[in-house]
């Protein structure tokens, strides 16, 4: 090979969250005698410790666009796809790898009009249905539709998101690779004797199980399910605290909703932590009550570390969690489910225990980073072949 392959990844923001720890962990596993790696964001408001050590030590290339954000915005976005083609069209990328809905369509649109030769797009989330109203759905499902005529891939979390794009239209099954999300599971490894400090901070009393929710405190990640099943169980009993990690829209309603049934002490926000694995290693289940959800990387974080996870039957997530073995899938939006299954749980500490070990294996069996990174590069190396530049 006379030159690096030069490859762009193009993410919204490297806030907390799982895709930019995935994309985090795709750059810095990629080997760099072989490809030279240009990271382009939007701003970045709440990086996790991780990120902010990746971004120091980074040996490639870290653009910002300010305009590049989540939300629609006609002339800032217009303002963000002209600069992303700026730095794509003189940097003679090989690849772009677009992730995240916002930053893959006006990625890949700037990759195209640029002329870069392979084109990736990984969504990391489930925009086709759930998110949106049905009028904004559907223009989404039509807008995917036309970026997928000139994606040479797109990267599915899951089955069953890669069944739901074909059902859409959006794509072909030749074009769709499922490449599951890897993490690095070394990095969890939080010891759980730390517990007792952890509650101490939170006024947490020393012994008491806990039951949390990491996610953002939106609708779609079904928050009020959650302190609606901690709400019951704390009436009646008095020895469970409730932790939500997370910030959002809904949370103001939501400690109000708490207040109001007296369960203030023990239903506890935190509020958004750059230390997850620290705050999962307070936690003896987790719960994910989500309408929606592509993957679920916090449900995979969880069970890592032998942590039962109780959790939404929607989208990705019966991939990520095997029922009644390494925890218990409930239908969406029921809290009367969700207690039962967190009452169970509570009261049956050798299944608890069971499962959480059960979960640990699972893990380490399919999610692994180094795998993850190693089926993308296997990827990339395909298509470059393909397209003549390997």
């Amino acid at each position: 090979m006379n030159k690096k392959i030069r490859i762009a990844h193009i993410i919204t923001r490297m806030d907390w969250g799982g895709s930019p720890d995935l994309v985090r962990i795709i750059c810095a596993g990629l080997d760099r005698a072989k490809y030279e790696i240009t990271l382009i964001s939007g701003p970045t408001l709440h990086a996790a410790e991780k990120t902010k050590a990746f971004m120091r030590d980074f040996d490639g290339t870290c653009i910002m666009v300010s305009q590049l954000r989540r939300d629609i915005t006609l002339i800032l976005d217009c303002i963000a796809l002209i600069r992303l083609y700026f730095i794509l069209r003189p940097g003679r990328f090989d690849i772009v790898h677009t992730h995240t809905a916002k930053a893959g369509a006006l990625g890949r649109l700037a990759a195209r009009m640029a002329g870069v030769p392979v084109i990736i797009h990984s969504p990391h989330g489930h925009n086709l249905y759930g998110y949106f109203s049905p009028a904004m759905t559907r223009r989404i499902v039509r807008i995917e539709r036309f970026l997928s005529r000139f994606t040479d891939r797109i990267i599915a979390g899951t089955q069953l998101e890669k069944k739901d794009y074909l059902a859409h239209a959006i794509g072909r099954a030749q074009t769709i690779d499922v490449i599951y999300a890897g993490l690095e599971l070394q990095g969890y490894a939080v010891d759980r004797q730390a517990q007792d400090g952890i509650k101490k901070e939170l006024g947490i009393v020393p012994g008491a199980p806990v039951v949390g929710m990491i996610g953002r405190l939106e609708q779609v990640k079904g928050p009020d399910y959650f302190v609606d099943a901690a709400m019951r169980i704390a009436q009646t009993r008095q020895d469970v605290y409730f932790v939500l990690v997370g910030e959002g829209s809904l949370r103001s309603h939501l400690e109000d909703k708490a207040a109001q049934a007296g369960c203030k002490d023990r239903i506890i926000f935190t509020g958004w932590r750059n230390d997850v694995p620290r705050m999962l290693a307070l936690l003896d289940i987790m719960v994910l009550p989500s309408l929606n959800e592509a993957v679920g990387l916090v449900l995979v974080e969880a069970q890592s570390q032998a942590i039962p996870v109780i959790a939404s039957n929607v989208g990705g997530i019966p991939e990520t969690i095997k029922d009644n073995e390494t925890g218990i899938l409930v239908p969406p939006g029921h809290s009367e489910k969700f207690m039962q299954a967190i009452v169970f749980l509570l009261d049956h500490p050798d299944k608890r225990r069971a499962m959480g070990a059960a979960a640990q294996a699972w893990v380490e069996s399919r999610f692994k980073a180094e795998d993850m990174t190693a089926h993308v590069e296997r990827l990339y190396d395909t298509l470059l072949h393909a397209k003549n530049i390997l």
